[in-house]
């Protein structure tokens, strides 16, 4: 059997830096409860992030959820279903509407032309969705909040790192949220971050992920329990250190795919979007079966038997999940629904090497030839 290769492999700090980055929460036996390391992390990414204010979570999920809670809405919020389940549960568990809009064809971000047409006296925000490292068209939706008097929350997830114009994308809307996962381009093994430019936000989210306490005799908010430890604060100061290196490695793996398969006929790759410092977070190809003479699945099922797990990423839509039972209707998103059925994402990490790639790449260009 072929060298299993995965869709992502999480990045890992050499063992000993850990484990010297960590020996002094031994000493402070302080586990939690937003100690040293929370600290210095937290100081730490605000810098690397250029942002003027952040708050540390325990995930990604909890960074949106909590953000929405904060803000207080009410009525909808216009988003988009090519999306993570996250994306669409933060808003309903907040007892939200999601109203979907549709995704631009080029870059799979939400398609500005179409925000406006949603617009009811209802909407109360807009929560774009930064795919695959691809940025939304922060200026139109900036405009459009300004204009209509909404709430814009960006969910960052895929964005780490990334920048617009020189500026980085956390510093864009009311709130930026970002994914600490141990699958994305930087980890804390779990945890996540809301960015942002307001101080009363700020200290809301803060109550709100320590159940709603505001001191030691007073509890005035439903809150939860988000609060990022000092194990995870811990990795993330460790591959902080390495973000830059994490990345230019993922661009070459980047390249090479692009070198390989750009002039294959029937084969849509990530555009390259002006004025954007990407981060690489995944490879997505749309497989055009007319034309390729494969579909995704067949090309998927090729992978698999050569033992390369690549990922059909974003698919199902969420508005087509079956909790939502119907609740939505996914003929209003007709862009999305047919790139989830077409769109795999090959295995992109730093320690993917070269020869791998071209392994993927062949098992690809072998689907086009055989059909």
């Amino acid at each position: 059997m072929s060298k299993k290769i995965m869709v992502t492999e999480s990045a890992l700090p050499p063992f000993d830096e850990y484990v010297d980055e960590i020996k002094d929460i031994w000493d402070t036996h302080w586990l939690t409860n937003m100690g040293p390391k929370h600290e210095k992390f937290r100081a730490e990414l605000k810098d690397y992030l250029g942002v003027e204010r952040i708050e540390l979570v325990t995930n990604g999920h909890m960074a949106l959820e909590m953000t929405l809670q904060a803000m207080n809405l009410h009525g909808e919020v216009i988003t988009t279903p090519f999306t993570f389940s996250s994306t669409t549960h933060a808003i309903v568990r907040n007892g939200l509407e999601p109203v979907f809009c549709d995704i631009d064809p080029k870059d799979f971000t939400i398609d500005v032309t179409k925000i406006e047409d949603l617009i009811t006296d209802r909407t109360e925000a807009i929560l774009p969705v930064h795919v695959y490292g691809n940025i939304c068209n922060v200026e139109e939706i900036e405009r459009i909040g300004e204009k209509y008097g909404l709430k814009v929350i960006y969910d960052a997830a895929h964005a780490f790192g990334c920048a617009y114009k020189g500026i980085g994308i956390g510093s864009f809307g009311d709130a930026s949220c970002f994914s600490f996962h141990a699958t994305k381009v930087f980890n804390t093994v779990e945890g996540g971050a809301v960015c942002h430019n307001s101080y009363e936000l700020g200290r809301r989210i803060y109550m709100l992920k320590n159940f709603g306490i505001r001191d030691a005799e007073s509890v005035i908010g439903v809150g939860a329990n988000a609060k990022m430890n000092e194990l995870c604060a811990a990795m993330g100061l460790c591959n902080l250190r390495r973000i830059d290196e994490t990345i230019d490695l993922r661009r070459g793996a980047a390249e090479q795919y692009r070198s390989r398969l750009a002039e294959i006929p029937g084969l849509q790759l990530n555009p390259v979007q002006e004025n954007v410092e990407t981060n690489y977070s995944y490879f997505p190809v749309v497989f055009d079966e007319k034309i390729f003479g494969s579909s995704r699945n067949e090309v998927a099922k090729a992978l698999e038997r050569e033992n390369i797990f690549a990922r059909k990423y974003f698919y199902p839509l969420t508005n087509t999940y079956e909790c939502y039972d119907k609740r939505f209707n996914p003929d209003l998103t007709p862009v999305a629904r047919h790139i989830s059925k077409r769109v795999l994402t090959l295995p992109l990490y730093p320690a993917l090497e070269g020869e791998d790639i071209d392994r993927i790449c062949d098992v690809i260009i072998s689907c086009r030839a055989k059909s």
